[in-house]
C-alpha cells in the first residue's frame, strides 16, 4: 500500500504523461520508497499487457528491485550476467550494463523506469535513452542534478518533486540524525575533475593513520557495535580503514566494485545478518543500497558534489525497528560545503551554478566545539547544551533598555583562552577560528598551534 505522499506522485506521474508529456522526472529523499512507487507504476502498465523496463547501473539492486516487485505481484525477468533470461515476461528488471549488449535482441518496451536517473548522461544510459525516442520515460532520484552539478532537463521534460528530508523525519519516515564533525580536511587547493575533486589528491589527503584513527575513536564513541558503512576516497584508503579497524578489535570489510561477485554477495548478506559491523566501501554502497539497520555513515571522502553527499548521508537515514539515532561523522568536512542533510533544497530540472551567490547558499553550518555536533543556526549547541561564543568582530556588546553597555575585553580573552586552551589538535583550532568567523581560520590554528608547539619545546 501506497503513502499518501506515494500515490500524490504517482497520480501527477500519470497525469502528465496523458497530457502528452513523455519523460517526468521523480524526486524524493534517498529511504522514501520510490522503487515501491516505481512497482505500482510498472504494475498498472503491465496489466495493460505492455512491456516495461525497470534499469539499474548497480548488480547489487537488481535482486532488492525484484524482491519488491515480487511483493506486489509483478511476474518479471532479469536482464543481467548470472541470471537465465525470460523474455516470456513482458517486465525485466535490467542491468545498464547488460542491457547494453542485449538492447537489439529485446522487444521495445512502452515504458522505461530510470533509477538514480542522475547518471542518464552517462554514455550506456545515452545509448539506450536514443534507441528508444518513443517510448515513456520515468526517472527516479534523490538528487536531481550530475555530479558536476549540470541539470538533466536535456533528458526529461517534467520534475514531480517529493516531500521534503525534514518532513520525512517529523513524519517518522526517515530515522533522527546526529551529525558531528570531529575533524576536517583542507580542500583549498585540490583541483576538481569532472565537477568534483581530484581523487589521486584526495587520496594523498585522507589516506592517513591520524584522520582513521580520528574515525574510530568517534565511532568507539558511540558505544556498542553498530553496523556502520564506511565511505573511502579509494581502494588502497579503504583497505587501511579496514586493517585499522579490525586492529582496533572491529570486525570490518573493504568492498569495491573490483571485488569478486560471489564474495560481495556473501559479504552483503553477512553484514545485513549483523556478521559484520564495518564495510568500508568505494563508490559501491553510495547510490541504492537498502540496508533500514545501518546506524553510521562514516564520511572520509571529500567531495565538491551535493548530490553525492546526500547520497552518502541517505544510507544512515532510512528507519528500522528499535534504532533511536542515525550517526553521521564527517571527517572530511563535507556538511560544511553543502549543508545539513534535512535542509531545505530547491531542486531544478537546470541544476545549479557551481558558484552560488550569498542569497541562494545553504544555510550555515555550527560545528560545536565541545561535543562536535553540527547543526543549525543558534546561540547553544542543542545536544550537550555548549554555548557558542559570540563573534566579538560583530558584536560582544550587550544591549539593555536601549542603552549600549561597554565591553568587558578582558572577560572576552580570559573566555577565548579558555576555549582555545581545551583544543588538542590543529582540527579543534580550525572549528573554533570558523565558530568566531576568521577570515582565514587554517591561518590562524596553525599559529597558535605553532605557539603553543614552541612553550612545549
Amino acid at each position: 500500500m501506497l503513502r499518501s505522499y506515494q500515490e500524490t506522485q504517482l497520480n501527477e506521474a500519470k497525469r502528465l504523461m496523458a497530457s502528452g508529456i513523455r519523460s517526468v522526472l521523480l524526486q524524493a529523499p534517498t529511504g522514501s520508497g520510490k522503487t515501491v512507487l516505481s512497482a505500482h507504476l510498472v504494475k498498472g502498465c503491465a496489466s495493460k499487457d505492455n512491456r516495461v523496463w525497470f534499469l539499474t547501473h548497480r548488480r547489487e539492486l537488481i535482486k532488492q528491485v525484484f524482491t519488491t516487485f515480487t511483493n506486489v505481484g509483478i511476474n518479471c525477468g532479469i536482464v543481467s550476467s548470472g541470471w537465465m533470461p525470460e523474455p516470456i515476461f513482458n517486465v525485466q528488471i535490467c542491468s545498464i550494463p547488460s542491457l547494453g549488449r542485449r538492447i537489439e535482441s529485446l522487444p521495445k518496451p512502452k515504458l522505461i523506469i530510470w533509477d538514480e536517473c542522475h547518471h542518464v548522461a552517462a554514455t550506456n544510459w545515452t545509448k539506450i535513452h536514443k534507441l528508444n525516442p518513443d517510448a515513456f520515460h520515468i526517472g527516479l532520484t534523490a538528487t536531481p542534478e550530475r555530479l558536476d552539478g549540470k541539470g538533466l532537463a536535456g533528458f526529461f521534460q517534467k520534475m514531480v518533486k517529493g516531500p521534503s528530508v525534514e518532513w520525512l523525519i517529523s513524519n517518522g519516515f526517515l530515522s533522527r540524525y546526529k551529525l558531528f564533525v570531529p575533524s576536517t580536511v583542507d580542500m583549498s587547493n585540490v583541483k576538481k575533475t569532472m565537477g568534483d575533486f581530484n581523487k589521486k589528491q584526495v587520496r594523498n589527503i585522507v589516506d592517513k593513520p591520524t584522520i582513521t584513527g580520528s574515525a574510530i575513536e568517534e565511532y568507539k564513541k558511540l558505544g556498542g557495535r553498530k553496523k556502520t558503512v564506511v565511505f573511502a576516497a579509494s581502494i588502497e584508503h579503504s583497505k587501511h580503514i579496514v586493517e585499522q579497524f579490525i586492529s582496533s578489535g572491529i570486525n570490518a570489510v573493504h568492498l569495491d566494485g573490483e571485488t569478486e561477485t560471489k564474495l560481495r554477495d556473501e559479504t552483503m548478506q553477512s553484514f545485513k545478518e549483523g556478521k559484520i559491523d564495518v564495510i568500508s566501501n568505494v563508490d559501491l554502497f553510495g547510490e541504492g543500497f537498502d540496508c533500514p539497520t545501518i546506524e553510521v555513515a562514516i564520511l572520509l571522502r571529500p567531495t565538491a558534489s551535493t548530490a553525492l553527499y546526500l547520497q552518502q548521508v541517505g544510507r544512515a537515514l532510512r528507519p528500522s525497528p528499535g534504532k533511536q539515532w542515525a550517526y553521521i561523522l564527517d571527517h572530511v568536512g563535507n556538511c560544511q560545503r553543502h549543508g545539513l542533510p534535512d535542509e531545505f533544497r530547491d531542486w531544478s530540472l537546470e541544476g545549479h551554478s557551481s558558484k552560488r551567490t550569498k542569497s541562494d547558499s545553504t544555510v550555515r553550518v555550527k560545528i560545536c566545539p565541545k561535543c562536535f555536533a553540527a547543526q543549525g543556526p543558534g546561540t547553544s549547541c542543542k545536544y550537550c547544551g555548549y554555548f557558542f561564543p559570540i563573534n566579538t568582530r560583530l558584536q560582544d556588546i550587550k544591549q539593555e533598555k536601549g542603552e549600549l553597555q561597554e565591553v568587558d575585553l578582558e572577560k572576552i580573552k580570559k573566555s577565548r583562552k579558555a576555549e582555545q586552551s581545551q583544543a588538542q589538535t590543529v582540527n579543534d583550532l580550525i572549528v573554533i577560528a570558523k565558530n568566531r568567523g576568521y577570515n582565514n581560520p587554517s591561518a590562524w590554528a596553525y599559529h597558535v598551534y605553532r605557539a603553543r608547539m614552541k612553550r612545549y619545546a
